[in-house]
């Protein structure tokens, strides 16, 4: 008689013709053994806001030297074991925020008539916006502006937000950010695109280091903007491999505690699903693992 049977078939083949004794014994014993057999799930993380800072090309081990990462994972929670998806850049931003790849192999300019965490936000009545540097607004889709370059910015690559002049209002220039911030304003969710100089892309992961020491730094300190804000710093790839530096920070995340568990951004869009109640949007979001462990 295997487990496969239930609790109810077995408990009552157990009771025939035993001693009440022998039957508490085979009580615990059949409770036991489902309570291994039943794994707990663990309760989404805790939060009211989402933050991500996605910064470039760069290997985990090299971005966990830098003074004010290391300082991030320190106070926060490291993710020791998180991968981007692809090759090269755009598929990571897509896979952030669809839950796939779409297809997508390369830093062209695609139009994708695909649903996104967008679709899910505003169906369970969320807000969200993305904020990128050098992005004149307006639903450009040029695929570089100054140091602003498209293929880092996955909302403009869905038709349905490229085809919407409200939605498309959505992807605004980053100096927004500070005006949102002191309206009081900002939205549930948040993605924020830093310039090819700012996230590294270009200049090297200490420059982004510095640069994110700057423009968040303070921020992080600031109740207006950490008051129950789950603020995420990741990589969209690595140089070799693809293991990247990924961290978390926030009142909900248990500080100085890393997890070894394999994680990429498929497991940090299904954590924010979970987290807003958002459902999923049927792709590798839905199989993923939630981030876990590292929340109080």
């Amino acid at each position: 008689m295997g487990l496969r049977h239930g609790p109810e078939l077995l408990l009552t083949c157990a009771m025939r013709g035993r001693t009440s004794s022998v039957r508490s014994l085979i009580l615990l014993l059949i409770a036991a053994a489902f309570a291994v057999a039943s794994p707990v799930t663990a309760a989404p993380a805790q939060f009211k806001k989402v933050f991500i800072v996605v910064l470039e090309n760069e290997d985990a081990q090299s971005a966990a030297k830098q003074p004010f990462l290391a300082g991030l994972a320190k106070t926060g929670a490291l993710l020791s074991d998180y991968s981007g998806v692809s090759h090269p850049s755009q598929p990571n931003y897509l896979a952030i925020t669809a839950g796939s790849t779409l297809g997508v192999r390369n830093n062209s300019r695609h139009n994708l008539d695909a649903t996104h965490i967008g679709d899910l936000l505003e169906a369970k009545g969320r807000s969200w916006k993305s904020y990128a540097e050098d992005y004149p607004g307006g639903c450009d889709l040029r695929a570089t502006i100054g140091k602003y370059a498209r293929k880092h910015e996955p909302f403009l690559s869905y038709l349905n937000i490229q085809q919407s002049a409200e939605r498309c209002a959505r992807v605004v220039n980053s100096a927004q950010l500070d005006a949102d911030l002191a309206s009081g304003a900002l939205p549930d969710f948040s993605l924020y695109i830093p310039n090819n100089h700012n996230n590294g892309h270009d200049t090297g992961v200490a420059f982004a280091d510095k640069w994110l020491a700057s423009r968040f730094g303070p921020l992080l300190h600031d109740a207006r903007f950490m008051k129950g804000m789950l603020f995420v710093v990741t990589f969209d790839e690595a140089d070799h491999g693809n293991g990247v530096f990924t961290v978390l920070f926030g009142d909900m995340v248990q500080p100085g505690s890393v997890s070894d568990t394999a994680y990429d951004h498929y497991s940090l869009l299904r954590t924010i699903e979970d987290g807003f109640g958002l459902g999923s949007l049927g792709r590798n979001d839905a199989a993923a693992t939630p981030i876990a462990g590292v929340f109080k």
